[in-house]
């Protein structure tokens, strides 16, 4: 009588080790805050490490007053490295305007997650900047202004680009946090006009002090 030997195992189906199913994350296109929008509170803090400031390119330390930030209106502007000469052509336009946005009545803040980086140490002294940064710890800010999400990120969009980074975005906010501007470049193709920022900011400061006055 011949035997037949089974040349497989044998297999048992409790040792299958199921594994976890991978999660789908549902995709969601970015739709970042525009004019007439609340911006819901900007927890900003004044712990010295995540503020940078610079003026003619050299850091400077003083006194961080965010009452005094609020109490205007506040150009804020997204920046990061990974948008190579464009986004330091918007920096450069940004700190040509400085003095006029004060000038006008408001505050200009550039939010980064890259406050520690060398590079922009660098670029603020080849470019003598005057400029204020905030660390933006995991673009906390950028995601509630909607110009950052995990579920959009930007190496979907651009070429070139492999970490998620927010938008290049600049708005302005009165005193009551109503966006009064916003800008969002969404293909690299589209710069902000200038005097638009400095009405919206000249506006916002108008309107607050006849508030005060009344």
């Amino acid at each position: 009588m011949l035997t037949t030997i089974n040349k497989y195992p044998f297999f048992d189906l409790s040792e299958v080790i199921l594994e976890n199913n991978l999660t789908y994350k549902k995709y969601q296109s970015l739709k970042p805050i525009k004019t007439g929008n609340l911006i819901p509170d900007i927890n900003l803090v004044t712990d010295y490490h995540r503020w940078k400031n610079f003026y003619n390119g050299a850091p400077t330390h003083g006194p961080i007053s965010l009452k005094h930030l609020f109490g205007k209106p506040l150009a804020i502007a997204f920046y990061s490295k990974q948008w190579q000469e464009r986004g330091v052509d918007q920096l450069k336009q940004l700190n040509a305007l400085q003095s006029e946005i004060k000038a006008n009545g408001g505050n200009l803040l550039i939010l980064t997650n890259e406050t520690g980086d060398e590079q922009l140490a660098k670029i603020t002294w080849e470019h003598s900047l005057s400029l204020n940064f905030y660390h933006d710890i995991n673009n906390e800010i950028a995601g509630k202004f909607r110009v950052y999400s995990e579920n959009d990120p930007t190496w979907n969009r651009f070429s070139g680009i492999d970490v998620n980074v927010p938008l290049l975005a600049v708005y302005v906010m009165d005193t009551d946090r109503h966006i009064v501007y916003d800008h969002v470049d969404r293909d690299l193709s589209s710069a902000f006009i200038a005097d638009d920022i400095i009405n919206a900011v000249y506006e916002a400061a108008l309107t607050s002090n006849r508030r005060k006055s009344a």
